[in-house]
């Protein structure tokens, strides 16, 4: 099962969840997925509470949890 969080101030806010062997649950989870991407975030993977540090510009339907976060500024 996979899922799709928004970093929010105080945590994470679940947006879905799929099954990779659900078509269904996966086209749903792309969706989002887009959407959140089109309004100005980026997504990252999260394995073993760690994130990649690297962006993922497609929904890796693998994965067990992608967190969609604003990107940082500095410099």
């Amino acid at each position: 099962m996979g899922k799709i969080v928004r970093r929010v101030l105080d945590g994470y806010l679940t947006l879905i969840e799929w099954s990779p062997s659900d078509p269904a649950t996966v086209e749903a989870a792309e969706a989002i997925f887009r959407r959140e991407v089109e309004s100005g975030y980026v997504a990252v993977v999260q394995e073993d509470g760690v994130h990649n540090s690297d962006p993922v510009r497609s929904l890796p339907v693998d994965a067990e949890r992608v967190v969609m976060t604003m990107p940082m500024g500095g410099g």
